[in-house]
């Protein structure tokens, strides 16, 4: 069979072929393709991945990839990205575990397996549909109060992992309180490695907790969850990049609602009147649904989907409660 030059069939046939920045990524692109990749931890398609791993391996930053196209690169250079591209195709880790860092809405974290790759789409929701309410007066299923001035002066981030969403909460309100919970010690060491890396020492609380037990008797003005909340069935058919992420942060029992219900029954006694509970459940819509029906809410569209962010009321969950059969 002959090899065409443009289609290196070996780490050796693209030693000896690949001399630019467009030539690696082009190489790059094809590993990753024949290798069956699996992407969403950072990127969403092998091009991205790609030029997120070429730049990091070639120091340049992550959004200069046109200007260095045509570039030519040392001996050196080539191999350091080889080596890198042969990791991500035979390791099948998470490309930010293979970099030690991540990206999110422009925010740059340090990423290992002690937590799950930040990538939480609550941080769009907060930035765009949740701010845009904000700065338009609340929308009409909330009810016609205005939010109130300083709103939200309180946080919490429940499940918050490596610490991504209470950091970016955090910088958005900077006027409020933070706190982020987790029942991982790993994760809530890799959160406080992220909030140094961001400055946000004096501003983020982080408990070692399962759900609300840390906080007893506190009220928050906004609470944050992304959840364990995939199903079983889809827990057994994840990739081998998610199946190395920790389960405790995936699983959400059968139909994925496990600690979600949990949730939603003890939120309500942990916000304050006017505080609004934000959860992502990404393609669970139809469980959630399912698990919920006695519930008023909203979903918060983000460029992913219009039904992945779940927002409802301290006034909804309450009236959830009131209606609650006394087995539930």
């Amino acid at each position: 069979m002959t090899v065409s030059p443009r289609m290196p069939a070996t780490r050796q046939d693209a030693r000896a072929h690949l001399q630019t920045l467009r030539d690696v990524l082009r190489y790059a692109v094809s590993r990753f393709e024949a290798a069956g990749l699996a992407y969403g931890q950072g990127t969403d398609n092998a091009r991205d991945e790609a030029a997120w791993l070429v730049l990091w391996s070639l120091h340049l930053p992550p959004d200069s990839l046109a200007e260095w196209l045509d570039c030519r690169l040392t001996g050196s250079e080539i191999d350091a990205v080889l080596d890198l591209i042969e990791r991500r195709c035979s390791e099948r880790l998470p490309a930010a575990w293979l970099t030690g860092e991540a990206w999110l809405r422009g925010l740059r974290f340090h990423s290992d397996a002690r937590a799950l790759v930040p990538r939480s789409l609550i941080a769009e929701a907060l930035e765009e549909s949740l701010g845009q309410w904000l700065g338009e007066g609340p929308p009409p299923w909330l009810d016609d109060r205005a939010w109130p001035a300083g709103w939200p002066a309180s946080i919490l981030d429940l499940c918050t992992g490596g610490g991504s969403l209470a950091i970016c909460a955090a910088l958005l309100f900077p006027e409020a309180e933070v706190t982020g919970s987790d029942l991982s010690r790993d994760a809530l060491a890799l959160a406080a490695e992220n909030r140094a890396l961001h400055g946000l020492d004096g501003r983020i609380r982080l408990l070692q907790a399962d759900l609300f037990d840390a906080v007893a008797g506190e009220r928050f003005d906004l609470i944050l969850c992304n959840p364990p909340y995939v199903n079983a069935a889809s827990m057994a058919a994840l990739p081998p990049e998610f199946q190395a992420e920790p389960a405790l942060a995936l699983a959400g029992g059968a139909d994925g609602m496990d600690l979600v219900r949990r949730l939603l029954d003890a939120a309500p006694a942990h916000l304050s009147d006017n505080g609004l509970l934000v959860v992502e459940i990404g393609h669970e819509a139809g469980h959630f649904e399912a698990a919920f029906p006695d519930l008023e809410f909203a979903w918060l569209p983000v460029t992913a989907g219009e039904c992945m962010i779940v927002a409802a009321t301290r006034a909804a969950l309450d009236a959830r409660h009131a209606t609650a059969p006394p087995d539930r």
